[in-house]
């Protein structure tokens, strides 16, 4: 069993007594032990983090594309060994696994491109009391940030704060998921094999107590955190005068329309709804089909979701793998159950699967009622729920009756219904003809109300992490 630690200023740390087991969370067999991060090694990720900025952004948008670059090669060559990691600690099926990966040498591309694009605009002044003046902008990296990312997608969201940090000039230190760590761990390794200056970037594995300690520190000057709302907001709420990104998720919604290709969405929406266990953002969890073709698209769609392959993540083909942890398993039970009770119908019931190995099968249910967990709050689970609708506006309500708005799928060929979607709905993103959960890894992504602050994305991160500065001569 692999014993190891937080990688701080360029080395594995071993001072703590305090032990994290990790687990293969389909097995659930311990496969690593990592040592928790002290005070004191807190202290000294933050140090070192702003030691090293100081020294890094200084570098040249050429010396720091030369070191991406380089970083690039060597997460290349350790693909089998990451996609393994992936399926162990995350419990990802295999094939979403190696797509994960793909993604993660997209977004580390993407910042290497922006590397070279970071400047800024030439301002008119030659008027009025600028008379005989110039001026330019450029853009300068803000200092140290702090990223926390989860453990849905432990390397590319990763990655999507640590690479537009190299790429802008800051340094970072990164508190990965406990369920994840060893994915991120081997990241600190690879920046360090590609010549990055020590403590630039940091892995610190350490209990709550000890992450609000980076949150709260005035040395950070961003945070970038991709979580649950209720954490989300509470770090903000006590990170002092940094920028905070949050990305917090939500219950995604889709509507079917009756001008919709209904073969089409019913197999888009039964994967987009289930794929690695629905433990995605923008995993589709409400979907609300007109009233015209309801019957047809409730049948089409129980056939799709019940044709999914459930069960061990490391085998090929498998797209519904276990859920993260038990306790998950039992939450998601409990708001199935409480649904059921009020009133809701079951037209699958996942909760009867491999209860040893954290597996639940695709659940879809309707004749819930708003105030049931399963509608309002976001399930990260194999769940969906199952709505008609009589007219264009009921619809665009019901999408718009949720604390959350990250991302909506909208399957019709009415082109004036599309456009009054995308003035109304409440959402970060709509995307036409295709489920919630679409995303390629430079556009901007995020959400509005209780679905986060800010925008990801690697352009859009770099905008965050430097400031603007205007020179007139």
């Amino acid at each position: 069993m692999l014993e190891t630690s937080s990688f701080i200023n360029g080395k594995f740390t071993n001072s703590s007594d305090k032990k994290l087991d990790i687990k293969n969370k389909y097995t659930l067999e311990t496969i690593a032990r990592v040592g928790l991060a002290s005070a004191h090694e807190i202290e000294e990720a933050i140090t070192s983090s702003v030691s090293a900025f100081h020294t890094y952004s200084k570098f040249t948008s050429g010396k720091r594309y030369d070191l991406l670059s380089k970083f690039l090669d060597l997460f290349i060559a350790k693909r089998e060994e990451l996609i393994t990691l992936l399926i162990s600690e995350a419990g990802k099926p295999r094939d979403y696994a190696a797509g994960e990966f793909d993604r993660c040498v997209e977004t580390i591309r993407f910042a290497l491109e922006e590397t070279r694009r970071i400047g800024g605009e030439v301002v008119p002044m030659d008027f009025s009391n600028g008379s005989g003046k110039m001026a330019m902008t450029s853009r300068f990296a803000i200092g140290p940030v702090l990223g926390i990312s989860p453990f849905n997608f432990p390397l590319n969201l990763t990655l999507h704060k640590l690479a537009p940090a190299l790429a802008s000039g800051c340094s970072i230190i990164i508190k990965p998921s406990p369920y994840t760590p060893q994915c991120n761990l081997l990241l600190g390794k690879l920046v360090q094999e590609a010549g990055f200056p020590d403590g630039l970037v940091n892995i610190v594995i350490c209990e709550n107590k000890e992450s609000e300690l980076l949150v709260r520190d005035e040395r950070i000057k961003l945070l970038s955190f991709t979580g649950s709302p209720k954490i989300g907001w509470m770090l903000k709420s006590i990170a002092g005068k940094k920028k905070v990104i949050l990305e917090l998720g939500g219950n995604a919604a889709v509507i079917v329309d009756e001008t919709s290709d209904i073969d089409r969405a019913a197999k888009e929406i039964a994967i987009g709804s289930f794929l690695y266990a629905g433990q995605i953002c923008i995993s589709t969890q409400r979907i609300f089909v007109a009233e015209k073709v309801y019957k047809e698209f409730k049948e089409k769609l129980i056939s799709e979701a019940s044709k999914l392959e459930c069960g061990d993540p490391s085998k090929s083909g498998v797209m519904v793998g276990p859920i993260i942890d038990k306790v998950h398993v039992e939450r998601i039970g409990q708001w199935i159950e409480e649904a059921k009770q009020g009133g809701a119908k079951l037209l699958l019931d996942g909760r009867s699967a491999d209860v040893d190995h954290n597996i639940l099968l695709p659940t879809l249910i309707e004749n819930y009622k708003s105030e049931d967990k399963v509608c309002f709050e976001e399930v990260f689970g194999p769940v969906a729920i199952l709505k008609e609708f009589n007219t264009e506006r009921e619809a665009i309500d019901l999408v718009n009756d949720s604390r959350f708005g990250l991302q909506v799928g909208v399957y019709s060929n009415k082109l004036d219904f599309i456009k009054q979607c995308f003035k109304e709905i409440e959402v970060g993103a709509l995307i036409v003809n295709s489920i919630p959960g679409f995303r390629i890894d430079n556009m901007p992504y995020g959400g509005v109300k209780d679905s986060g602050l800010g925008r990801e994305g690697i352009k859009y991160a770099i905008d965050d992490m430097t400031d603007e500065r205007l020179l007139i001569i």
